[in-house]
Order: C-alpha cells, then sequence, then structure tokens
C-alpha cells in the first residue's frame, strides 16, 4: 500500500503539473485568441469609414458640378473673359446694349410737323423693305418743304427732310405711306422684290409711259429727302452726320436693316441723288454711314 502511494504519488506530481501549466496557458490563449479577434474588429471598423467618402461626394463635388453650368453658358454669351469669377461679376462684363429707337429719336430732336393730306395707306414693318434718298433740287428749309408739299395739291412727300444743318422734319409717319418714290422702270417691282398690293391709295399719281409701269416702291419703303441741288457743291456734314443717325434710328424703329437705294435706283432718268453724291451712297449702302466708318 505504501508503496502504491508512492508509485501515485509520482505519477500525480507530473500530472499536477500538466494542469497547472494548463491552468495558466489557458488564459493566455483566450487573451490571444481575443487580441487576434481585436485586430479583426479594428479592420471590420475600418471598412464603414469608405461610406463616409460617399457622404462627402454631395457636398464637395455635386454641388461645384452644379454651379459650374452657369460659367460655360456666361463664356459662350461673352459675359466672361477667362479668369473672371463667376460669382462676382465685376461691372465691366455686361454687355453693352444697342440703343433703342427711342433713345436714337431722342438724339437725333426731330422736328414732327405731321401732314395727314400727305399720307396714303398702312404700312406696317412687315412691308418695310427700303430707305429711298432723294434731294428736294431747292435751297428751302425743311419746313418750307413741307408746306410746299402739303400746299400744292400733288400728294407727294417724303417721311423725313434733312436740312443743310442737320434738322430733321418728319411730316408722314413711319407706319404710313408717303407719296415719294411715285412710278418705277417696268420690271422693277420684280426687281426689288415688291408689288402694289392694294394698300397705296395711288391718290395724285399718274401714269408716265408704259416703261415706267410699275407701282410699288412708296408701300415698302420709307423716303428721305436731303435739301440739296445737283452741282451745286458738297453735301454739310451735319447734314451727312444726321442722315447717319436717322438711317439707325429708322433700323433701331423696325428692327431690321433695310436696303438703301436713291431715287434714280427705281427710276431711270431722275436727278436725284445728284453725281455729288454718289461716294457716300457706296459708304451707306455697305457701312449705314457717310464716312465708311
Amino acid at each position: 500500500m505504501r508503496g502504491n502511494i508512492c508509485c501515485y504519488s509520482r505519477m500525480a506530481f507530473p500530472v499536477a503539473v500538466c494542469l497547472v501549466a494548463l491552468a495558466v496557458a489557458f488564459p493566455l490563449l483566450v487573451l490571444s485568441g481575443c487580441a487576434t479577434d481585436g485586430s479583426k474588429d479594428e479592420v471590420v471598423v475600418e471598412e464603414p469609414l469608405e461610406v463616409s467618402d460617399h457622404i462627402e461626394v454631395e457636398p464637395v463635388y455635386v454641388i461645384p458640378e452644379v454651379l459650374s453650368e452657369p460659367e460655360e453658358e456666361d463664356e459662350v454669351s461673352g459675359y466672361l473673359s477667362a479668369g473672371d469669377d463667376v460669382s462676382t461679376p465685376s461691372e465691366t462684363q455686361t454687355p453693352t446694349l444697342t440703343a433703342t429707337a427711342a433713345e436714337l429719336r431722342g438724339r437725333l430732336n426731330i422736328v414732327e410737323d405731321i401732314r395727314p393730306s400727305l399720307s396714303h395707306g398702312p404700312k406696317t414693318a412687315a412691308n418695310q423693305k427700303y430707305i429711298v434718298l432723294h434731294d428736294t433740287e431747292g435751297d428751302g428749309s425743311p419746313q418750307s418743304v413741307v408746306d410746299w408739299w402739303d400746299g400744292n395739291g400733288n400728294l407727294v412727300a417724303s417721311q423725313f427732310i434733312i436740312g443743310k444743318d442737320g434738322t430733321i422734319v418728319q411730316c408722314v409717319p413711319m407706319d404710313e405711306i408717303a407719296h415719294h418714290a411715285g412710278y418705277g422702270d417696268t420690271g422693277h417691282n420684280e426687281k426689288y422684290g415688291i408689288a402694289e398690293d392694294g394698300r397705296d391709295d395711288m391718290a395724285g399719281s399718274s401714269p408716265i409711259g408704259s416703261w415706267a409701269a410699275d407701282y410699288g416702291m412708296n408701300a415698302w419703303s420709307v423716303g428721305v429727302e436731303l435739301v440739296h441741288v445737283g452741282g451745286s457743291g458738297d453735301y454739310p456734314e451735319a447734314q451727312l452726320e444726321a442722315l447717319d443717325s436717322l438711317i439707325a434710328y429708322i433700323d433701331a424703329y423696325y428692327g431690321f436693316e433695310s436696303q438703301i437705294i436713291d431715287h434714280k435706283a427705281w427710276r431711270t432718268g431722275n436727278s436725284d441723288t445728284s453725281p455729288e453724291f454718289a461716294g457716300y451712297l457706296a459708304n451707306y449702302q455697305t457701312t449705314r454711314t457717310h464716312d465708311g466708318s
């Protein structure tokens, strides 16, 4: 029995040592496993951070893309140049606006002396194609010319008369027909793309021959008389500058540029405009100013 106990004692000792070792090692293994799991948890925690990148897209990337669209439109339209700040445009970035018809008329200081007897029917913008230039073949003032037209019974007139000093008198509204061109060369209605459509009452008009059978220009144009006698010398600068401004006003009034011709282009043999106006006429037809500027 005693020997058995000793044997058991000898056997128990290594077992006890193993148990103690296991007791010490097991917590360490558990802790080691927790540490390992913990490290995995750290990786798992980092993964959701990718979601925050998506959250930042809304305020940082999406909104600037929306704001960038007007910048492209402004650069195309000419409001901005390269490097301009879209959010705070300066006054110099505002485009220059074309003067309105009312503003241009105000600068001309036109004297209105409307004479109802000299109007011969309606003429809207849809019926406007030409500005016809004339000479009065006299030296009287614009006002005296209107008085003569209204009193001689011929019912002939232009909408505007420009004096040598640049004074402008208007005696027929721009949306009404004035008898300033009369009959033209046969075939000229077709040449100039116009027709006698019944709007012109043709009062006071008389045929002048089969060679000049077309009658349509009055109803499709504005007539402008320059106080001038052919062969008497050059046209004064003040008169030409007034014509420049009047043409600009007529363009603005209708909203487009009418073709500029003189009276003799409509009917062969007319004296107006004079030979000394030829250079100015060429400039008006290309640049709409007397000096070609």
